[in-house]
């Protein structure tokens, strides 16, 4: 099970696994890409499929194995029947060419681990020598591959040199510059971009039908282009919290101690809002220090980031993100991080 799927059932969210998602919008040019390779029987033998966070890298990438193995069809399409028995075996991970790397879940911490390690890769070359049990291609599926330790990115590398025949690796991953340069460089590219306004709106529709549409815009706006991230906030109160982040915002530098306390406390007892909030108050930084710097900032946002130079919010917002990471990690105390993040803003 893929971490968006676990996610998914933690959070009681409706969006489906990317193995067994049939939709994909807002991509039609990779897409049409992949297709025309497939046609031209010119196939790359490993694809980098790159973009934010929560936009359809991996059910593009399932998108195409499910293709791979179904056989090629006209057009710049790759959809496949929900019930073709290819779509069915592939959703429930049971088709014997296909292979998924990615970071396991340890359900006694009930957590994914935080890496993809050596072990985790090594099975990948074992996988691609052997004979595709159908008699055509091999897939090897590696989502999130930014999570992959040094040793494990070292045996993948390996396995790019010398690649078997009739096999395909694709490699997902929202941070491509944590990848090795000689991973990269092995690799054919495909971005994908962030959804635009008329896509999120549509999959809002599709998988928060009972919102009030109020409540999926202002998701939808929250997600930045990532109907992933969108329903991620939907599931930890974002709304509440969105409201929560601008309050603080606004009276930074002056958050009395009083007020700080409050926020700390009423966030620090919950894992989901702290993680919203985090994530919030970064994003909250980030559209200011924009703003500013495009010279279309609202006031709140001028006067927030007119009071340290640009070069240092970037630092705060870098703070922030290694706050919540060695938080969560580590399982340190969230109500101290908090405070910890508001003397940051405050230039203490």
């Amino acid at each position: 099970m893929t971490p968006a799927a676990q996610s998914g059932i933690l959070c009681g969210m409706t969006a489906p696994d990317p193995r067994a998602n049939p939709l994909l919008l807002g991509h039609a040019g990779p897409e049409a890409m992949l297709a025309e390779a497939m046609r031209s029987g010119r196939m790359h033998h490993a694809w980098l499929l790159t973009g934010p966070e929560g936009v359809g890298k991996a059910t593009l990438a399932f998108r195409f194995a499910r293709r791979l193995f179904a056989g090629p069809a006209p057009g710049a399409s790759l959809a496949l029947d929900e019930q073709h028995k290819v779509f069915r075996r592939v959703a429930v991970g049971a088709h014997a060419d296909l292979l998924t790397v990615e970071r396991e879940y340890d359900a006694k911490k009930k957590k994914f681990r935080r890496e993809i390690v050596v072990d985790d890769v090594r099975k990948v070359s074992e996988f691609l020598h052997l004979t595709p049990a159908e008699g055509g291609w091999r897939v090897v599926v590696v989502d999130g591959a930014e999570d992959m330790n040094r040793n494990a990115a070292n045996a993948l590398l390996k396995v790019l040199e010398e690649p078997p025949p009739r096999a395909i690796l694709l490699l997902v991953c929202s941070a491509a510059g944590r990848l090795l340069p000689t991973i990269r460089s092995r690799c054919r590219r495909l971005r994908l971009a962030a959804l635009d306004d008329a896509v999120m709106a549509d999959l809002m529709q599709r998988y928060l039908p009972d919102a009030p549409p109020a409540e999926r815009e202002r998701l939808a706006a929250l997600g930045e282009g990532s109907i992933g991230r969108a329903l991620q906030l939907a599931s930890g109160g974002a709304i509440g919290v969105s409201d929560l982040v601008g309050q603080v915002l606004d009276a930074v530098p002056e958050l009395g101690a009083e007020r700080a306390h409050a926020v700390a406390d009423a966030l620090g007892r919950d894992e989901d809002a702290f993680a919203t909030f985090m994530d919030l108050l970064r994003a909250g930084v980030a559209a200011a220090v924009r703003g500013v710097a495009s010279g279309r900032a609202d006031p709140e946002q001028a006067r927030l980031i007119g009071a340290r130079p640009l070069d240092a919010w970037v630092d705060v917002w870098q703070g922030l993100a290694r706050l919540q990471d060695e938080t969560e990690g580590l399982h340190l105390d969230k109500r101290q991080a908090i405070l910890a993040g508001f003397a940051l803003l405050a230039g203490r």
